[in-house]
């Protein structure tokens, strides 16, 4: 099963393919999770970039759902950077050609490396070529290694490229970059940190839906969004920029579950600033630049709504200063 996204080129996003996905046929493929795409994640699929364009091939991420730490515990443990949709359109806005997401269940955890390889490289995908990291593992107890894919690329006729470990970026040193250090970073609020490890604003992508509407009534109307359950951002309000339809807008948002009113479920509301404009259903992308607070509960909406200001008066200052 395939689908594209629309844009200004084909992006296909193809779960569980039993035959080399249209448009990505002979692909460059660069293996791994890669939650978050943070900084060391993007070095690894710019090198299979440049090996496809040399190559005259098209580019794509092989990645796995749900992420492996969640189908060996049984629940969902992995705070997720990036879910499959906010994944596919990062890698989209980096030129990648298209993400082909394989099913992590039973019977691909006791796939054989030797499996791996020759049936769905090889056979099911036909890729011309692997970029994996140097630490990347696959197969039944991750006994698949770098050295095994070159050996197994020869044998099957693709090429292998092994990125070593990168230390640094234009951005500076890897040494702290990880998916680990940007979820803590994020439960601790720290999106400004969390911003320097993934090498943009940290982002979340969902649909706008239909709250209380206890913010209009407020004064501050709300674009509401659900997160993904395994979000575990820290509570409080933001500085924000919210993209929709191809416009950028600054905004205060609020994330957590409103103690003041009802604490209900978790919810981020976002209020845009200077804007009149009805975003119910709309796909949105929003990108956290500050923290200004941790999430309150009031004694009178009077003094939440005067909080409010205050917090839209700092979210402007936080963006006027990038």
């Amino acid at each position: 099963m395939s689908a594209v996204l629309s844009g200004s080129r084909d992006f296909v996003d193809c779960k569980d393919p039993l035959e080399p996905p249209p448009g990505l046929e002979g692909a460059v493929v660069a293996l791994g999770n890669f939650d978050g795409l943070h900084r060391g994640h993007v070095g690894v699929v710019v090198r299979a970039q440049a090996l496809a364009k040399r190559l005259g091939k098209p580019c794509a991420v092989l990645t796995f759902e749900p992420h492996p730490a969640d189908y060996f515990a049984g629940r969902s443990v992995i705070f997720r950077l990036t879910p499959p949709l906010a994944k596919a359109a990062l890698l989209k806005k980096l030129g990648v050609d298209g993400m082909i997401t394989l099913t992590f269940d039973a019977a691909f955890a006791a796939l054989p490396a030797e499996a791996f390889t020759a049936d769905i490289l090889a056979k099911r995908l036909g890729v011309s070529a692997v970029v994996a990291g140097y630490d990347f593992g696959f197969g039944k107890g991750r006994r698949g290694d770098p050295a095994f894919l070159r050996s197994e690329g020869a044998r099957l006729g693709f090429a292998v490229e092994i990125v070593e470990r990168i230390s640094r970026d234009e951005a500076g040193s890897l040494d702290a970059v990880s998916s680990t250090a940007t979820r803590e970073a994020l439960e601790r609020g720290d999106v400004e940190l969390a911003r320097r490890l993934l090498g943009r604003p940290y982002v979340i992508e969902g649909e706008v839906g239909h709250g209380e509407k206890r913010g209009r009534l407020l004064g501050f109307p709300t674009a509401n969004i659900a997160l993904d359950p395994s979000n575990r951002l820290r509570y409080g309000v933001y500085a924000v920029t919210l993209e929709a339809q191809g416009v950028i807008h600054c905004g205060a948002a609020s994330f957590g579950r409103r103690p003041t009113f009802d604490d209900g479920p978790p919810l981020l509301e976002v209020f845009v600033l200077d804007f009149a404009g009805d975003l119910y259903g709309e796909t949105v992308e929003v990108a956290f630049y500050g923290f200004l607070r941790g999430e309150e509960k009031f004694d009178s909406v009077e003094a939440l709504v005067a909080q409010m200001h205050r917090d839209v008066e700092a979210a402007r200052g936080v963006l006027a200063r990038g």
